[in-house]
């Protein structure tokens, strides 16, 4: 199977804009920026999104998150740090490697938040019940 785009971005295999990197997790500029300062966060170790990845893994991984969004938050002067990440093509992944946007935001930026809905009488209560069945 070929490596993804990012697994060639980690061995240098393609140039970009490094941020940040430590022993398991890296972090580059992305190429087509919100923003400018929009960084990805990403594992070294390849996992199709944060759904696949082990619990051990995720505590290191918010922690080099908060760290790049400090840095990005007064490097570029935001007022603000949007952190995203999706998982599925239903939700917007392009790149299947687990990737967290820390997108700095600014009060004049022009962005919104996404649009929201209302539930119909009932319909949370029943909505809960179908997702507290997985925990």
């Amino acid at each position: 199977m070929d490596e993804c785009i990012f697994c060639k971005i980690i061995k240098s295999e393609i140039p970009c804009n490094k941020i940040y990197e430590d022993e398991k997790f890296f972090a580059f500029l992305d190429i087509a920026p919100v923003n400018k300062g929009h960084t990805l966060v990403i594992p070294k170790k390849h996992y199709k999104n944060l759904l696949d990845m082990p619990e051990e893994e995720i505590k290191g991984y918010m922690e080099a998150v908060k760290k790049v969004s400090d840095a990005v938050m007064k490097g570029v002067d935001a007022d603000g740090i949007s952190i995203s990440i999706s998982n599925e093509k239903a939700a917007g992944q392009v790149v299947m490697h687990a990737h967290i946007h820390v997108i700095p935001r600014f009060d004049d930026d022009g962005l919104k938040l996404w649009p929201q809905g209302k539930y119909e009488e009932g319909e949370s209560e029943k909505t809960r019940e179908k997702i507290v069945n997985y925990l």
